[in-house]
């Protein structure tokens, strides 16, 4: 979910930043449209989420006008991220693809347990071992089999090994362990799988990238997905996610477009962290939606759930992937 300065890691969590490499220019472009809510992106909206309670909370505390932006996020379909293997989170896949069923609607899910996760980051953890990730991410899959479904798989975990922070036997490991994860989740119809591949302002260098997708088994999924929990404008990812496409024959991909509508922060911004974790000034990027109009590019998705913190970055952050409404206002008012 960043991009690196020159060597190490610093990432984030449950839906972590990126940083853009410090020495290039300011990739921000021109701010995007602000989303509208449609009842026709096809998305499953989840009923509970933090900002539907935000919504009422500042609803009963007489905060209307906040309320109001707020309401934004809340009425707006984002991702559901499974980062643990806390007791539970099989029967929480199978509701929630289960009340998107109901409701006519696609789900879209995050695994994200792979070992040694975010390289120690904001968001380390992760699975604590081989064995416990393919028995857990085969868990998942069976939740999920037989549902229509968007699985963007494991945020980070294939640009975290181009850019060495994983390692050898660690990082061959991981590559088979996705490519393992794919075929769990294409065993029946239904579930779309996009594999992570970073953001514009990571790995730079396409033919790596491409490469690196092909080793952990991306020709048997649907395509990849792009600026998980970064900024990056959407221009800038069609642009690099079609480079990426080319090496692969025209495969598709999706964007998160979640908080990209003012595109990313000056990357002189407090400093490297800053550009990525938490930055000011953020804005909703458009709604997600399949009818991109972009070809190659299967969906605009809010993966990183807007107002979920991408660490403790800051004096009044809190840890990655908690709440912050606060920060869910600027997003949804800037």
């Amino acid at each position: 979910m960043r991009s690196l300065p020159a060597i190490c890691c610093l990432a984030t969590m449950v839906l972590a930043g990126c940083t853009s490499d410090p020495t290039s220019p300011d990739p921000a472009g021109t701010p995007q449209a602000r989303p509208t809510v449609t009842e026709s992106t096809g998305f499953f909206v989840e009923p509970d989420a933090p900002a539907a309670h935000q919504v009422a909370a500042w609803k009963a505390a007489g905060r209307e006008a906040d309320a109001a932006a707020l309401r934004r996020i809340a009425e707006s379909p984002t991702a559901v991220w499974f980062a643990d293997a806390n007791p539970g989170y099989r029967e929480r896949a199978r509701r929630l693809v289960e009340a998107a069923a109901a409701a006519g609607r696609t789900a879209v899910l995050v695994p994200y347990w792979v070992p040694q996760r975010d390289c120690g980051g904001h968001s380390g953890g992760g699975a604590p071992d081989a064995a416990a990730y393919r028995a857990w991410i085969t868990d998942l899959a069976a939740m999920v089999r037989g549902h229509d479904a968007i699985v963007v798989l494991e945020p980070d975990a294939v640009p975290h090994v181009l850019d060495g922070c994983v390692t050898g036997e660690a990082a061959r490991e991981r590559l088979a362990l996705l490519a393992e994860a794919i075929g769990q989740f294409k065993q029946g119809p239904g579930v779309r799988v996009y594999l992570d591949a970073g953001n514009p302002g990571w790995i730079k260098d396409v033919d790596r990238v491409a490469r690196a997708l092909e080793d952990a088994g991306v020709r048997a999924a649907n395509g990849f997905s792009l600026n998980v929990a970064n900024f990056e404008t959407t221009e800038a990812n069609v642009a690099y996610g079609t480079a990426v496409s080319d090496r692969l024959g025209g495969m598709p991909f999706v964007i998160d477009t979640s908080r990209n509508g003012n595109g990313p922060a000056p990357v002189d911004a407090r400093d490297a962290e800053g550009h990525w974790c938490n930055p000011p000034g953020r804005a909703l990027g458009p709604a997600p939606t399949t009818e991109t109009g972009t070809p190659r590019v299967d969906a605009y998705l809010w993966v990183k759930r807007p107002g979920e913190s991408d660490g403790a970055c800051l004096p009044d952050a809190p840890p990655a992937g908690q709440w912050w409404p606060e920060y869910a206002l600027g997003l949804a008012t800037n």
